[in-house]
């Protein structure tokens, strides 16, 4: 951190990674100003924050000027700017160091780094890992995302004593990204679904999401899906060590003897890696195929990273899921509380009630869009639901909705219907909060929707 003492940087873009850079630079005594494209009037919040801090940085918003590029020192941009933006070309035309958030802590950071990447389960299969090493006895960093940016671990005050660095790593953080080098990098799957704001077509998206692979040397390792990639030759043909891992069987596929890896077989998970272990699941409290695939890969990372056997299984038993993503609370008299308060729409709440196979009591509904068409989402709800405990703006089009089911009910506020769900359960239920609906009916966004579940289901 001392590099930067006392230097002049720019902060292009204003959101949390923003903030955090605010804080990283403040601590190295720099002076800091910060840039945003957006109108002034759209970042009411983000400026009122900003006049908080001391110092205060300077602030231009609404365009982005050349000479708050040419006059700065280093130039640090969040992961959501463009890394061709004519002022950051101009800038590393004129001997500015330039660094995207994530560039600049990988330039930071002295420790291994575990890299997770895909187009979705990132976040389940990083924490996944992170848990079972700190279970191992290991000191773990866990980011690499907007709400936990890879910078935070340059600001931790034990980062010396930290064993692993655990990153979620995006194609968009990928741009322009150079010298990233992960002892291990685990790749869960990849969609032609991409970020058309990005990238210029699915080819470029697809190139930048693999550069990652070009790092890799014959002493690292690869963690690949193979259910979803095995047939990919980037993959097949890595230069470093490759495992495997499939919910199917390696011996059902006849590929035991062709790979190394993580497998599922005989209602029992199995790894070759090193040495052979075997994995109870019937404790499991993450539910849904998708996680437990997510689990698959966090196994075979772990295990070639010599975890133990020990903690892995504990993982196994005991890793809750992540906050407001099907996440588990407790158990209280034979009774099961999952908090799903980030599934905002109708089909994230039907593949959420469809991971369970235990009667099923749930509580949804939220802010009232009349654009969505609660009738389609029905017959789903009936099959899958025991009782249907609704809330919010949207419960009155939903009950009318269901009408065919036969125990739903409205109640007249969210801490009711906690109350109201515990009443209508019985041992071996799960009551479930999944809204299918945004939250800004009553609360601020999903994350403190879920916070006041957690706090009233605790308080049972």
């Amino acid at each position: 951190m001392e590099r930067f003492k006392n230097k002049k940087i720019l902060i292009v873009g204003i959101g949390r990674t923003g903030f955090t850079l605010i804080n990283f630079f403040n601590r190295c005594e720099c002076e800091i100003k910060v840039t945003d494209i957006k109108p002034i009037f759209d970042l009411n919040k983000a400026v009122k924050k900003i006049k908080k801090i001391q110092p205060t940085p300077a602030m231009t918003f609404g365009e982005h000027r050349n000479d708050d590029f040419l006059e700065a020192d280093v130039i640090v941009y969040s992961s959501a700017v463009d890394p061709n933006l004519p002022q950051l070309e101009l800038a590393r035309q004129n001997g500015k160091n330039v660094y995207s958030e994530f560039a600049l802590a990988n330039i930071l950071c002295k420790k291994p780094v575990i890299a997770v990447c895909g187009s979705y389960g990132r976040s389940s299969v990083a924490h996944m890992i992170g848990f079972t090493l700190k279970l191992d006895g290991k000191n773990v960093f866990i980011g690499g995302t907007s709400d936990s940016p890879f910078i935070e671990y340059c600001m931790l005050p034990n980062k010396d004593e930290i064993d692993y660095v655990v990153v979620e790593v995006s194609a968009v953080q990928m741009r322009r990204l150079e010298h990233f080098h992960p002892k291990v990098v685990v790749f869960v799957n990849i969609s032609e679904k991409y970020p058309t704001e990005h990238f210029s077509s699915v080819g470029d998206f697809i190139e930048t999401k693999l550069s990652i692979i070009k790092s890799l040397s014959p002493e690292d390792t690869l963690i690949v899906n193979f259910d979803t990639l095995a047939n990919n030759a980037f993959f097949r043909n890595a230069n470093c060590q490759t495992y495997w891992y499939s919910r199917k069987s390696f011996v059902g596929m006849g590929v035991m003897n062709e790979i190394q890896g993580t497998h599922f077989h005989e209602k029992r998970i199995h790894s070759n890696i090193n040495y052979h272990s075997e994995f109870k699941v019937s404790k499991m409290r993450i539910v849904g195929q998708e996680n437990r695939e997510n689990l698959l890969a966090a196994v075979t990372a772990c295990k070639a990273l010599e975890v133990s056997d020990k903690a892995i299984q504990a993982c196994i038993e005991k890793f809750p899921g992540i906050p407001h993503r099907l996440e588990f609370l407790m158990e209280k008299n034979g009774v099961c509380f999952y908090n799903d308060s980030k599934s905002e729409d109708m089909n994230h709440l039907v593949k959420s009630v469809k991971a369970f196979k235990t009667p099923l009591i749930l509580i949804a509904g939220g802010k009232d869009l009349e654009e969505i068409n609660f009738e389609i989402y029905a017959e789903d709800l009936i099959k899958h639901v025991r009782v249907l405990v609704l809330v919010g703006e949207s419960k009155e089009r939903m009950n009318r909705a269901m009408g065919e089911h036969p125990q739903t009910y409205i109640v007249g506020s969210f801490e009711e219907s906690i109350l109201f769900a515990y009443q209508k359960s019985r041992t071996g239920d799960t009551i479930l909060l999944s809204p299918g609906n945004q939250s800004t009916d009553f609360f601020r966004d999903f994350e403190e929707r879920g916070n006041y579940y957690k706090k009233l289901v605790y308080q049972l």
